[in-house]
């Protein structure tokens, strides 16, 4: 069994998580620092934390960057998810390869939805966190065009109007069907 480690969202922070009082290795991504009002409570502790040892932030490679897109593209949730959102999933799964059992704290759906399909827990802070996986569809509201789930477009190629996603029924193909 790995050491634990928890991979802190910044809805972490805002939920008000202390790193400090962990009983285990604590990791977050330098972007997490400009999701945070520099003022706030959240970013205090992400700075005191950080600044005790007790965070490590760090940049995920590109070797986990890229899984991690793989299996966000897989589930439809790219179009959902930031780059920063990206990087705590690849950081996650480069701990993984390291021997840790990393838990990723966060309310983001997407996020967990993510997590859970490349084998790693999730806790949420605020939320009920998701029941089940999703897969999504992505598809203009208005000219009803659909699109593969890896769309790297967040506007329709075809008429320019942002593009939706909703979860594919159990059942339903994927593409093209109704």
């Amino acid at each position: 069994m790995g050491k634990k480690a928890i991979v802190l969202d910044a809805s972490a922070f805002i939920a008000g998580l202390d790193p400090l009082s962990l009983d285990c290795d604590a990791f977050t991504v330098p972007g997490v620092r400009f999701e945070l009002s520099p003022s706030s409570m959240g970013a205090l502790r992400l700075r005191m934390a950080e600044e005790s040892g007790r965070l490590v932030v760090r940049q995920p490679g590109e070797e986990a960057l890229e899984k991690a897109r793989r299996a966000s593209a897989l589930m439809g949730d790219a179009i959902a998810l930031s780059e920063i959102d990206i990087e705590l999933i690849a950081l996650a799964i480069e701990l993984k390869e390291e021997g840790y059992e990393p838990v990723i704290a966060t309310d983001d759906y997407a996020i967990q939805n993510v997590a859970a399909e490349v084998g790693i827990d999730f806790t949420p802070l605020s939320t009920l966190g998701i029941r089940e996986e999703l897969k999504w569809v992505v598809y203009c509201p208005a000219c009803f065009r659909r699109y593969p789930a890896d769309i790297k477009e967040r506007e329709c190629p075809i008429c320019g109007t942002p593009l939706k996603r909703k979860p594919i029924k159990k059942g339903a193909r994927e593409l093209g069907g109704r």
